[in-house]
């Protein structure tokens, strides 16, 4: 590579870090549209039973267990039942034994790996589920226009707040080279390639000190690369092949920075919106940087936005996926789809 090119890439991995940092800074400002059509409603009066799916390993782990058992106790309800996830299990059992208990309401204390495991076990259930956001990113909360930063508060939202239904999405992943696959729900965003290569590659250790910027010096390293060609069908359609070094499934918009990264995008409207991302170049990146960072409507023939119910993409090699910011391994088939209004989740009255 050219060193043009390489102080190319460099410079709009710092213009990225200092424009999403001030994006943060702006959030509240930037993100006015709502994030739903439908208008939110209080849960029945009286008695709650409370089910805590909580990560104890998050810093504000025990500051958000004394807070629910304080507002559980003030309101007169039972003692709220504690579920704590472990290292081998992020939360696929702690969701079934709160379901087990009968929960009202199931309250997820965790980053977007627990609340996107639990939200698996919840959806179709209409069993609520609560939000307290403690990990870094907190896409889910994000979207739903909660205060990442407002501990105290997203607690009382997640037990005294109204309700509303959402869209869930499923991935669908086969590895036909190994023979492996599975099937994973996801809330906001999925992806292939690209995206996904420089989630499982960010350095843990770079994402505890600076949070979700560190995805920033991962995705620098991984722009230097060649398109893959992958077949794309969308809703029983024909095929069509387009070479691609990323395909996003957005079932809703937001992303970290303070980014609306798909501004229509609705997580309540039965559809998935997909991004399909060609660029050969730095140059390429930029432009599509520049067009989401300032809401630019001109279409870039490296950057097509589609709407779809369900999309399956086909690769003749493996590529790298990943479900709300985990790495859910290499594909060469993916399908996706998305399940109408299939989670009830705590949201503050509007």
């Amino acid at each position: 590579m050219s060193n043009w090119i390489l102080y190319v890439i460099l410079a709009g991995g710092v213009v990225f870090a200092v424009s999403s940092w001030w994006g943060v800074r702006r959030l509240k400002a930037r993100h006015t549209r709502s994030a739903v059509h439908e208008d939110s409603h209080k849960p029945g009066p009286g008695l709650q039973r409370v089910a805590v799916v909580l990560n104890p390993v998050k810093s504000k782990a025990e500051e958000a267990r004394k807070i629910i058992r304080e507002a559980c106790h003030i309101a007169g309800w039972d003692e709220p039942r504690f579920f704590d996830t472990t290292a081998d299990d992020p939360g696929h059992s702690q969701a079934r034994e709160a379901l087990n208990y009968r929960a009202d309401v199931v309250l997820v204390g965790g980053g977007d790996g627990t609340v996107r495991v639990v939200a698996e076990a919840l959806a179709h259930t209409g069993v609520a589920m609560g939000l307290i956001p403690l990990g870094t990113g907190n896409l889910l909360a994000r979207n739903v226009d909660l205060d990442v930063n407002n501990l105290r508060g997203n607690v009382d939202i997640a037990l005294f707040g109204h309700q509303r239904y959402i869209d869930t999405a499923r991935m669908s992943i086969h590895n036909e080279h190994t023979g492996a696959s599975s099937e994973h729900a996801f809330l906001v965003i999925a992806g292939m390639g690209l995206d996904a290569e420089v989630v499982g590659d960010t350095n843990d250790d770079l994402k505890k000190a600076v949070g979700w910027l560190a995805y920033t010096e991962a995705g620098v390293r991984h722009l230097p690369g060649r398109r893959k060609r992958v077949s794309i069908a969308m809703d029983d359609e024909p095929e069509q092949s387009r070479k691609i070094r990323s395909i996003l499934f957005a079932n809703c918009g937001l992303i970290p920075g303070g980014i609306d990264f798909i501004p229509g995008a609705m997580i309540d409207d039965g559809v998935l919106d997909v991004v399909v991302m060609s660029p050969r170049s730095a140059i390429g990146w930029l432009a599509m940087y520049a067009k989401i960072l300032f809401k630019h409507k001109r279409n870039l023939p490296v950057m097509n936005f589609y709407r779809t119910g369900k999309v399956v993409i086909r690769s003749n090699e493996p590529m790298a996926t990943q479900l709300d910011g985990d790495p859910a391994g290499e594909a060469t088939k993916v399908t996706v789809q998305v399940e109408p209004r299939s989670l009830l989740v705590r949201v503050q009255d509007r």
